[in-house]
């Protein structure tokens, strides 16, 4: 059997090395257009910010080396630029000398990945081929290369990202980690839009804190070349220059060849496969970034350009060819990032794509510490948990922290696929020690806040109902926090009577009103919630707390890292 393989990186080297496992004697060429066969696609930011200091340590395989174990003949700098599907055969240039030739195939593999976008801005026809340079993506180990060796040559100053998204945030990061005075300009009003939004503003702050200069619904309409520099032309507002620009606006499925050989496409033009990875032709397979797939939990058409996917539908496309019975069910979409010192990650639907669905859902938000508060390092962390109303059936997860973000966003990504409620949560036995976790572990805690809502024993209401709140006559806003928070912020109008002093003071609250409380986290509210509900008052707590609406309301600076949900700094 001959399988051609078009393209290296996550889909098609795990395809090639899953092939080879699985059938000795196949005959298996990979085709890839850049000079690198398999890289770490994923840490190419960190080689542009000195945090990946040398070159091999992000080519996973060479050619020679993919040869010498798999014997897989990878040949690069190659392109197939034609698929002839009635005899079978691609047509392949090689690159560097635009030579053609033809190979045969039994069996032909996609792995095309995606492209990176690049917005044909007002001006840039006009710019010069030096000035062009100055313009870049990082999407290849080549342009990695390129901004690594600008910066280390030109010695610039100035730089401007646009897009917020993941490329986005780690190209600013480790610009800013390069000494570079950076701005991230992005046209939507937040970062990362995996997160909701609310998640997100706490990423804003932080962000801010640590010097980037981030520029949110901000949209860049035409580029110029200004004394040796670029200035961009933003919609509305003053113009921006640098020394040089990173384009980060996303990516769109490379398919052109599949479209010219007549291949089913779906959305975004990504080509259509069933679950064996299989083409609208049997003897095509395709895999990774270009492809449609499922979203596992609405079940609708998705793109997910994402490693963890590419490499999992490579294996399974080498196994049916090989001859196994294996299926590929979709994606959740899991994903996590290191922003500075901060990670943020998320698994799942967020409340967009909930909406989106038509699904009848419910949140809870939460603020927990990473491990046991007693034990030094412990630094808190905001979950947000999607569930299903009718069932409690659990839809997504976002968290935002300092410390063991990562282990609880691949527990709950687990949890989600696994098809479990809200209430199943309780009951995970996960493990813990003071240094690693807390006996009620935040996965747990957020499940003991899904059985108190969907039970009835607490009723809760949103930062985005606060507008319609503030300043009602029929409702009491009770802020149960300490003198000392109350005096740093409070939402007006709020009747301020701390959480210990409750009981004694109850008779200053109005039993014919609702009562909407908070305070630092939601956990004093809730309690406060519970006494007065057991006193006859209808009450309502505030989701998330002070802490997480003031980010979202009022733009609050980052000040909340390494502080004890009551809102009180831990000791040093």
């Amino acid at each position: 059997m001959k399988v051609i393989i078009v393209g290296g990186v996550a889909g098609g080297a795990s395809a090639a090395a899953r092939l080879r496992r699985l059938d000795e004697q196949a005959q298996i060429i990979m085709i890839e257009r850049t000079g690198y066969v398999s890289y770490a696609n994923c840490g190419l930011p960190y080689f542009v910010g000195g945090v990946i200091q040398k070159k091999e340590n992000l080519t996973l395989q060479t050619p020679q080396s993919f040869q010498k174990r798999f014997r897989v003949d990878a040949r690069v700098k190659q392109e197939v630029v034609k698929i002839d599907r009635k005899n079978k055969q691609v047509t392949i240039k090689k690159l560097e000398t635009g030579e053609l030739y033809q190979e045969s195939y039994d069996k032909l593999l996609l792995a095309p990945g995606a492209k990176a976008n690049r917005p044909n801005l007002e001006g840039m026809e006009q710019l010069s081929k030096e000035a062009l340079s100055r313009i870049m993506t990082l999407k290849t180990v080549e342009d990695t290369y390129h901004m690594r060796a600008f910066i280390e040559q030109h010695k610039p100053t100035r730089a401007v990202v646009i897009g917020g998204g993941f490329i986005g945030l780690e190209a600013a990061e480790n610009l800013v980690h390069a000494g570079i005075s950076t701005s991230l300009v992005q046209v939507h009003n937040q970062v990362l839009m995996s997160l909701d939004y609310d998640m997100a503003c706490e990423l804003h702050g932080y962000l801010k804190s640590k010097g980037l200069d981030l520029r949110l619904e901000t949209s860049v309409t035409g580029i110029r070349e200004k004394e040796g520099r670029l200035e961009l032309i933003i919609k509305e507002n003053p113009s921006m220059e640098a020394d040089f620009v990173v384009l980060a606006v996303g990516v769109s499925p490379e398919t052109e060849l599949a479209q010219k050989a007549g291949l089913k496409l779906g959305m975004k033009q990504a080509i259509v496969v069933n679950e064996q990875m299989q083409t609208s032709d049997p003897d095509i397979f395709a895999v990774g970034d270009a492809v449609e797939i499922k979203n596992r939990i609405t079940g609708e058409n998705a793109l997910f350009a994402l490693a963890g996917p590419a490499n999992k539908q490579g294996r399974i496309a080498a196994d049916v060819i090989a001859g196994r019975k294996a299926s590929y069910h979709g994606a959740m979409g899991s994903s996590v990032i290191k922003l500075f010192d901060m990670t943020a990650a998320s698994t799942g639907l967020n409340e967009r794509a909930a909406k989106k669905a038509g699904i009848a859902y419910d949140k809870a938000v939460l603020f927990s510490a990473s491990h046991a508060s007693y034990y030094p390092g412990a630094e808190n962390m905001t979950l947000k948990v999607l569930f299903e109303k009718e069932t409690g059936k659990l839809l997504g997860a976002q968290i935002t922290g300092f410390g063991g973000v990562d282990k609880r966003i691949d527990v709950l990504a687990a949890a989600i696929y696994a098809g479990l409620t809200g209430e199943d949560l309780t009951e995970l036995d996960l493990a813990y020690a003071p240094p690693y976790g807390s006996a009620k572990d935040p996965v747990n805690m957020a499940g003991y806040v899904i059985e108190n809502i969907r039970s009835g024993l607490v009723k809760q209401f949103h930062w985005d109902e606060m507008d319609a709140l503030v300043g009602r006559q029929d409702i009491t806003m009770l802020d149960v926090r300490t003198d000392a928070e109350y005096a740093q912020g409070h939402f007006a109008g709020s009747v301020h009577i701390p959480l210990d002093e409750l009981r004694e003071r109850m008779g200053e609250l109005n039993p014919e009103k609702p009562v909407y409380v908070n305070c630092f986290s939601g956990l004093r509210s809730y309690l406060a919630c519970r006494i007065l509900t057991q006193h006859g008052f209808s009450c309502y707590n505030l989701s998330g707390g002070y802490r997480f609406a003031s980010y979202v309301l009022s733009d609050a600076p980052y000040h909340y890292r390494g502080m004890h949900p009551c809102g009180i700094e831990k000791e040093s």
